[in-house]
């Protein structure tokens, strides 16, 4: 087996303690921003009632783990979750396929789909409703709107920046369309699929929770908006 040289072994040592010095400053400002949060919270900095405090929250949250009552709006969300982050991924890649093999296509679409991307989607979410009822389908197409259209364009315009030159060779050798798009196009993009699919996991979360405000009687969105109902009383009784 070959021997790392002295050079090998100082840099690889470094980049360990680089990374050491990036999650442990990652840690220490989250662990500083929670004492922060509670120290002014408990000092009366800030109101406790309205910003609430980490001990308080978490208390809430252990009391919620052994009730079960988390878990049904945990599955909830996370189920219509995955189920629009895959949707979106497998008609995103699919979409971009098609408007990359078809140029006639990607020049009819393309205004189309810029316009779409830029449409407010937390305002579509009552149409969608009003158009496919409150159910479950209803919160995954809110989640997959939020997604679909950034990730077409997205891929799309990474297709058409492939290098030019290996598209070149494979004709060259005698290759057609289908040849390029699978042996130079795919492989090619592939970081920029796995960078796209970071980026849509976070906006179905948003999207399917914007579909829960409206469309559920279970999931995190749920929550959040029948506890943003039941405030107001609450916090009534608190002041008197």
């Amino acid at each position: 087996m070959h021997e790392m040289s002295k050079e090998q072994q100082l840099y690889l040592k470094a980049l360990k303690k680089q990374r050491l010095f990036v999650v442990f400053s990652q840690i220490f400002l989250l662990i500083l921003f929670l004492c922060l949060w509670e120290i002014s919270s408990r000092l009366q900095w800030i109101d406790s009632f309205i910003f609430s405090s980490p001990s308080k929250i978490f208390n809430c949250f252990i009391e919620m783990l052994l009730t079960g009552s988390i878990f049904a709006h945990l599955f909830s969300t996370l189920k219509e979750t995955v189920l629009s982050f895959v949707l979106v991924t497998f008609f995103g890649i699919f979409t971009a396929v098609l408007l990359w093999y078809s140029k006639r296509l990607s020049e009819i679409l393309d205004p189309y789909l810029v316009v779409l991307n830029s449409l407010p989607k937390s305002a579509l979410a009552p149409l969608l409703i009003v158009w496919l009822g409150a159910n479950q389908f209803t919160i995954v197409t809110a989640g997959m709107s939020v997604a679909i259209f950034g990730s077409i364009l997205s891929l799309y315009t990474n297709f058409c920046s492939v290098d030019p030159e290996k598209i070149t060779l494979i004709y060259t050798l005698g290759g057609n369309r289908y040849h390029v798009l699978r042996k130079v196009i795919l492989p090619s993009s592939i970081p920029a699929i796995i960078s796209n699919m970071k980026v849509n996991i976070g906006l179905c979360l948003v999207g399917v929770v914007i579909g829960e405000f409206l469309a559920a009687r279970e999931g995190l969105g749920y929550l959040i908006i029948y506890s943003s109902q039941v405030f107001p009383f609450v916090y009534l009784l608190h002041i008197i």
